[in-house]
């Protein structure tokens, strides 16, 4: 089960099925790997911290001899060579953006490695091994891998292309509808977070067409999501850049009011469905399930905030806070992204790009899978 979208809905169903009254501990934050690599008493040992929610495969080839690590959807920070130590004669990192690829040179065969994950570090132990018996692993095919659960259990995300059909949304200079730059990112984070495999994904509309903010949220109710996120490239004479923001029924700044004012058409608010209790302990099960909401999407805030920055441009004071009626479900934690200003000339420009979009979902997505978290556990590898 993943760990941090466990703890949510656990904390969710135990408050409507019998009050458990529980304040259950925040989702982990993504780590950033710095790998260190030591030798002692004939064991070569990798030490990788491994941000929760983050895939991880272990392999091996013969020629050359090296052990492969592969970690998509995980930024790097450090060196990108590592100098050699006991069983490794370099380590070396490749890819780019979300893809990693951490490859282990080998001094010679070695035995079958000890894989464990432990306070959030992904362990790898060498020790030498006959040369038939290295050739039987080093098949290129998984050794160890984080765990999956079943793809029916996997958490659901939403994904909210803001606007659409008679609504364009803000008009750019050069023409361009922030219905259509949504829309596109919308679909290439679906791509990302679909290819990666850790959730599901579905889309409050996958094409041009307009749909009351108020159903919007209801799909994410009705669909039990584990997270909301709304995509927005809005208009603000004098921004650039991208924030992201929560729900507040007092805005932050004068910004965030007018950017909610804009966004809110409609506000239709659905009912929990909470058990048949006296009014003061429903009065109680509401406020409590609005706080564990209200708590996951502030530190999903957070997530995308860290994993945007030194990725694109951003608005100062980059988290706000505002009353959305998007993100005003009581019970799916929720986040509005305004990936950047189609006010603004660069913004514009970048919005354009299928590149920038790209660069833009890969760091949401790195965000998303910090937010659902997973336990690292191990599967047998054949």
């Amino acid at each position: 089960m993943t760990e941090g979208y466990g703890r949510f809905r656990l904390g969710r169903r135990g408050l409507i099925a019998g009050a458990a009254g529980l304040i259950l501990p925040g989702l982990a934050e993504a780590a950033a790997p710095q790998a260190r690599l030591s030798a002692a008493r004939g064991e070569t040992r990798l030490t990788l911290p491994i941000g929760p929610g983050i895939a991880w495969r272990v392999s091996a080839t013969l020629r050359p001899a090296r052990l492969v690590i592969e970690l998509p959807n995980q930024r790097w920070r450090g060196p990108d060579r590592l100098a050699g130590a006991g069983l490794v004669t370099e380590a070396r990192r490749e890819g780019s953006g979300g893809t990693q690829t951490l490859i282990l040179a080998l001094a010679g065969p070695v035995a079958a490695p000890e894989v464990a994950v432990a306070r959030g570090q992904l362990v790898i132990r060498l020790r030498p091994g006959p040369a038939e018996g290295f050739s039987r692993i080093a098949h290129g095919r998984p050794l160890a891998t984080a765990a999956l659960p079943p793809r029916g259990t996997l958490p659901l995300v939403m994904l909210d292309a803001g606007h659409g059909g008679r609504d364009p949304g803000t008009i750019g200079g050069q023409g361009t509808h922030e219905k259509r730059i949504t829309l596109a990112a919308a679909l290439e984070l679906k791509r990302q977070l679909e290819a990666a495999g850790r959730c599901r994904v579905a889309l409050t509309r996958g094409r041009d067409v307009f749909i009351p903010l108020g159903s919007r949220v209801e799909m994410a109710r009705r669909r039990e999501a584990a997270l909301f996120l709304s995509l927005h490239a809005d208009s603000a004479p004098g921004a650039r850049g991208a924030s992201v923001y929560t729900l507040s029924e007092t805005a932050t700044d004068s910004l965030a009011a007018r950017l909610a004012q804009r966004e809110n058409q409609a506000d239709r608010n659905g009912g929990l469905r909470l058990p048949s209790v006296s009014p003061e302990v429903q009065r109680i099960l509401l406020s409590l399930i609005r706080q564990e909401t209200r708590s996951g999407s502030e530190r999903m805030a957070r997530l995308v905030v860290d994993s945007l920055e030194d990725r694109v441009a951003l608005l100062p004071n980059t988290h706000r806070r505002a009353g959305f009626v998007v993100l005003k479900a009581p019970d799916v934690p929720a986040a509005l992204v305004e990936m950047g200003f189609l006010s603004n000339p660069q913004d514009e420009a970048a919005l354009n790009r299928a590149s920038h979009r790209a660069q833009v979902a890969t760091a949401l997505a790195e965000a998303i899978h910090g937010f659902l978290g997973t336990s690292g556990a191990l599967v047998a590898a054949g």
